[in-house]
């Protein structure tokens, strides 16, 4: 009895390949170039690049990750969305010392465009802080956000957050009264888009 050759698949040739791009607020630049076995199992599909990878600067922007979501592909291109951005545990690990205080702070911000993200904020002194001094930092973080995150649009906050912009804010203000070695955004989280938003205000 002769047996009959089953065709074995050849799985990669079946794939599709598409270029992804990060959404506005990092102008559209291509972040990836992947595989796809069919467009409406990759909506959803989490991209993990670095800073580096986005403005191809200095080496340190290796230590910031940046987490995209494919929301749209149309033919071989895919638009995203702004998931996550956060320090890499190398360079968290590397900010801890001895002797000095760390604060963390996390907080609720909303967009003017009614994007809410949560932030963790992370400062280390260069010496122990007490409770007080603690406190008056958290109020000053906290101040800052809510007087300029509430009037940002959504691309305008992405910016600031992953450019600097509101870490080095915190940072100039509580330098008046304490001495800090390094004020940042430890993390920053979409947790609900404006289309969330509004289809809740529509369920009610």
């Amino acid at each position: 009895m002769v047996r009959r050759k089953t065709r074995v698949k050849d799985k990669w040739r079946e794939k599709k390949w598409i270029n992804v791009f990060a959404p506005e607020s990092f102008n559209n630049i291509q972040i990836a170039y992947i595989p796809i076995t069919n467009e409406e199992n990759s909506h959803g599909r989490v991209i993990e690049v670095t800073l580096f990878d986005i403005l191809k600067g200095d080496t340190s922007q290796y230590q910031y990750k940046m987490y995209f979501q494919i929301n749209k592909i149309e033919n071989d291109k895919a638009s995203t969305i702004f998931k996550r951005y956060e320090y890499a545990k190398e360079f968290l690990r590397s900010l801890v010392r001895r002797g000095s205080s760390k604060i963390n702070f996390i907080y609720t911000v909303k967009t003017k465009d009614g994007y809410v993200f949560r932030i963790k904020m992370i400062a280390l002194s260069n010496r122990q802080l007490n409770t007080s001094r603690k406190h008056a930092l958290r109020i000053i973080a906290k101040n800052i956000m809510e007087k300029t995150i509430n009037q940002m649009t959504i691309e305008q906050f992405v910016q600031a957050a992953c450019y600097g912009k509101i870490s080095s804010d915190i940072m100039a203000a509580a330098k008046k009264i304490i001495h800090m070695r390094h004020v940042g955004l430890e993390k920053v989280k979409l947790i609900q888009t404006a289309d969330e938003a509004i289809s809740l205000l529509q369920a009610k």
